[in-house]
């Protein structure tokens, strides 16, 4: 398999476990030195236990459940062992049984460890600018 395509499939594997709301399989996709910026949260989430802690506190405190995620508009940037994969997502979640959908970029940068395996080390989320 060619880097590129073990990048998506990297990639895949993460998208599709958050938008089946899989939280072991999401943070699985994640070193955990991981860092999180999302326009949603007020600071930098500075490694997988700190999202993994608010992804907790959505669930408990606003009734989060991924419903839905979607991948669109792929590009895999390789630059050795180190991936930049960004993409348009879209995303039906719930907050409180209240259907929201949203509409953002994303970048994910993954970097192959020593055991060939693509771990995401960075994501940021921003809003799709309108029009």
């Amino acid at each position: 398999m060619s880097d590129e395509a073990a990048v998506l499939a990297a990639a895949d594997a993460c998208v599709a476990a958050f938008g089946r709301h899989d939280r072991d399989a999401y943070f699985a996709c994640f070193a955990p030195d991981a860092t999180f910026v999302f326009h949603t949260t007020p600071g930098v989430l500075a490694s997988r236990d700190a999202w993994m802690a608010e992804w907790d506190r959505l669930v408990a405190d606003d009734g989060f459940r991924v419903v839905a995620c979607t991948s669109s508009d792929r590009r895999v940037q390789l630059f050795g062992d180190t991936a930049v994969f960004s993409h348009r997502v879209a995303t039906t979640a719930e907050f409180g049984g209240e259907t929201v959908d949203s509409d953002e970029r994303e970048t994910i940068v993954f970097h192959r460890g020593a055991d060939g395996a693509w771990l995401a080390v960075h994501e940021h989320l921003s809003p799709t600018p309108e029009g």
